[in-house]
């Protein structure tokens, strides 16, 4: 096999893992959009079941739930253009498909570098894989429930002091909640990427030590 040929071998491989990935996560913010979950109590216990409503969708849900929990209420939410509010949905619904459907993003990754990597590498990706997801949403609700709303209620009462009211757009609340999102939700990845650079063996472990 020529060099050009191996190359072009390679491509085609990222080309059908990305594919891949894109199909995921666009099934899963389709669903999203498209489906509304109602609740159901069984005993003392509530669950969800989907059912078809575009209009008033999970996507719209959750940004309902960001509205009641991080939004005062002498704040206007507002949209200044129309479909602002769909295209929010869609970036909610988006970053909810990544979240979801991080095992099979880690999984083509991993799957695509791997020939690549040495048999300690192999094994460290595949222990760091649910870890991995776990300090990602971990990330992303400590931001949600501890950083977001003080940042938010600071910038709020900042204004409220100059004898401003605040009419915030929805795109913009919803892009400045999702950048603290995936901020945290990568922040929290530090600890687990220092440990696999320490057990792939590029780095000792008195390096960490030595420098932070």
């Amino acid at each position: 096999m020529s060099e050009l040929e191996g190359i072009n071998r390679h491509f085609e491989e990222l080309r059908k893992r990305l594919l891949r990935i894109v199909l995921v996560i666009g099934i899963i913010t389709v669903v999203l959009l498209t489906f509304h979950a109602e609740p159901i109590q069984v005993g003392e216990i509530i669950l969800y079941y989907p059912t078809p409503e575009p209009l008033n969708n999970i996507a719209a849900q959750i940004t309902n739930h960001m509205k009641i929990n991080l939004v005062p209420e002498d704040v206007q939410l507002i949209q200044t253009a129309p479909g602002q509010a769909f295209f929010a949905q869609v970036y909610i619904a988006a970053l909810v498909g990544v979240v979801a459907g991080m095992p099979i993003i880690i999984k083509e990754l991993v799957g695509f570098i791997k020939p690549a990597l040495k048999e300690n590498e192999i094994n460290v990706s595949r222990s760091i894989s649910l870890p991995a997801l776990g300090l990602f949403i971990a990330g992303c609700v400590f931001s949600y429930n501890f950083v977001i709303p003080y940042i938010l209620e600071f910038l709020y009462r900042y204004g409220e002091s100059a004898g401003l009211v605040t009419f915030l757009n929805i795109m913009d609340f919803v892009t400045f909640v999702l950048q603290f999102l995936l901020a945290f939700g990568f922040s929290f990845q530090l600890p687990l990427a220092m440990y696999a650079i320490s057990a792939s063996g590029m780095v000792d472990s008195d390096f960490w030590r030595k420098n932070i």
